[in-house]
């Protein structure tokens, strides 16, 4: 049975769309999924699952949250084997001029297509290196990232 790593989008940031990790581990347990484990305060779950399907999957997360805690989350899920890809697939790999702590993996929910990942590479941001693979956006941020207030 693959492992699946489970990822909310915009839970617990700023005071809203709360859900504790008790109850997203609750969640799922009562949608059957195997041995689910929690980090911190995150919205990200690892657990185990025999479903094939991850955008069906991912839509029965939604519908469960939805119905327990009044809100509809972004659901991106990756099996282990895919986050193996990730890492593997990291362009910044071998430069010594990246430090790690500045180097973020974001997980889209879908792959972005040609036009719109041609369109996002072609906008000049800066220090900051931006590369689309797949369903993956890996950015340096050499100075470091900037926190923005969320509203």
């Amino acid at each position: 049975m693959p492992v699946i790593i489970c990822m909310l989008r915009g839970v617990n940031v700023g005071g809203h769309n709360l859900i504790k990790m008790d109850s997203l581990k609750a969640l799922c347990v009562s949608l059957k999924l195997k041995d689910p484990q929690t980090y911190v305060q995150s919205g990200n779950v690892v657990f185990s699952s025999s479903e094939k399907n991850l955008s069906q999957l991912a839509k029965r997360i939604q519908d469960a949250i939805e119905k327990t805690a009044g809100f509809r989350p972004g659901v991106v899920l990756r099996t282990g084997a895919e986050f193996r890809e990730v890492v593997a697939r990291n362009p910044f790999v071998g430069r010594k001029d990246v430090e790690p702590g500045k180097l973020l993996v974001n997980f889209l929910a879908s792959d972005p297509g040609n036009p719109a990942r041609e369109k996002a590479l072609a906008i000049k941001i800066g220090p900051e290196e931006l590369h689309l693979i797949g369903r993956e956006a890996y950015i340096y941020f050499p100075n470091g990232q900037i926190p923005v207030a969320c509203d």
